[in-house]
């Protein structure tokens, strides 16, 4: 088994904030809305968790760094060996929020639970939101139309447009929405509570059912959700808006929204991870004499001062004005590809000042006078010559 403090990253002197902090990273790299079916993530995922339970609390951290593993398995004093994820996001609801998500914060919410006398909940929606490049760089709020199932206005979501004689107790369940079922052997006697048959598990039973909605208390309809989307997301992350799905049957909770993020292709860029390339053609003067231009960024256009005789092929680099790690706070660069023009045709004026021009010294290629001294392939040439 790994030890706790590789599984964090920290120090066996770390202090509480930072073993939270480490923790949260963690659970932010592997939560399971941004490795949706990868099983490897979700085994890291539980692994943190195992890792921080043990770590965040004092008088088990003493008896792991005095004992190990051993020292915290068994006899009350161990780590909770989480099985499943939703045990961990109601284990440490102070890091995930009620719902468990890894954007509960900017989002809010928390999931209910279906009580007594509450319809059955609704599905989970999910949908695709396309992003420009300048909307990923800076964080965007975005209004967004979704088709679904929403509260009946006619009876408010009850199914019944009378509460009090829409509905009559559960004869089976007695109004507790849960049967039980007692066992005895020889063990002694078990108790299996199951949600009831007839009401499933309502505790009521409809007899008067609303006229528009027929008792389900939703109809088809639409709704615009405010979305607000952090800085530095990537294409494929998932961003859950609680209680922004369907709406549940009778007074149930309503599903999640879960958004994907697509990004649109740009005009004038490419994306690799953080950095963003722009392809800058110069005319033959331009390079070899050196010019300004004006080139686009993720925040408008800027003044790029090139060098005379720059290469085509060339890469410059604007600090800073590529995309947000959305972990770190950190940007990528935008980099500028030089390409060197060569015309494809020529006036005849044109082309007796280039040929008075081909014996000149300065226009022979000197590939060994640039920074980089070697092209790509001669350096492959050296390693198999």
């Amino acid at each position: 088994m790994r030890d706790y403090y590789d599984i964090l990253g920290v120090s066996r002197d770390a202090g509480a904030d930072e073993i939270k902090k480490a923790y949260r990273k963690q659970a932010l790299k592997f939560h399971p809305d941004r490795n949706p079916g990868d099983t490897e993530a979700e085994t890291k995922f539980k692994e943190a968790a195992e890792a921080y339970e043990v770590l965040s609390n004092p008088e088990k951290r003493q008896r792991y760094n005095q004992f190990g593993h051993a020292g915290v398995k068994g006899n009350g004093q161990g780590a909770q060996g989480f099985q499943d994820i939703n045990d961990i996001f109601s284990h440490f609801s102070d890091i995930f929020g009620s719902g468990g998500s890894i954007f509960d914060d900017m989002f809010g919410g928390g999931g209910q639970r279906r009580g007594r006398g509450q319809g059955r909940p609704g599905s989970d929606l999910r949908i695709k939101l396309p992003l420009t490049f300048e909307e990923i760089a800076e964080g965007s709020e975005k209004r967004i139309k979704v088709k679904k199932h929403v509260v009946c206005e006619t009876c408010d979501g009850r199914g019944a447009e009378d509460p009090e004689k829409g509905f009559a107790t559960c004869t089976t369940c007695q109004g507790a929405g849960e049967v039980r079922q007692v066992t005895r052997s020889v063990f002694g006697q078990f108790v299996n509570v199951q949600p009831c048959p007839q009401c499933r598990g309502e505790g009521r039973l409809l007899v008067h059912p609303c006229s528009v909605c027929g008792g389900e208390g939703r109809t088809k309809g639409d709704e615009t959700i405010t979305l607000t989307v952090p800085g530095g997301v990537l294409e494929g992350h998932y961003l859950t808006v609680r209680g922004a799905g369907n709406a549940g049957q009778r007074g149930g909770p309503a599903g999640d929204l879960r958004v994907e993020i697509v990004e649109k292709k740009h005009e004038h860029f490419a994306r690799e991870g953080l950095d963003i390339y722009h392809e800058l053609y110069l005319s033959f003067p331009e390079a070899a004499l050196g010019t300004e231009r004006d080139v686009p960024t993720l925040r408008g256009r800027a003044r790029l001062q090139i060098d005379a005789g720059v290469q085509s092929g060339k890469i410059l680099r604007m600090r800073e004005r590529g995309l947000p790690d959305i972990e770190q706070g950190r940007r990528g660069d935008q980099m500028v590809r030089i390409h060197v023009w060569t015309p494809t045709s020529l006036t005849d004026e044109e082309r007796e000042l280039l040929e008075g021009l081909t014996d000149s010294p300065s226009f022979e290629p000197r590939p060994e006078t640039l920074d980089e001294r070697r092209s790509f392939f001669s350096r492959v040439k050296d390693v198999f010559s």
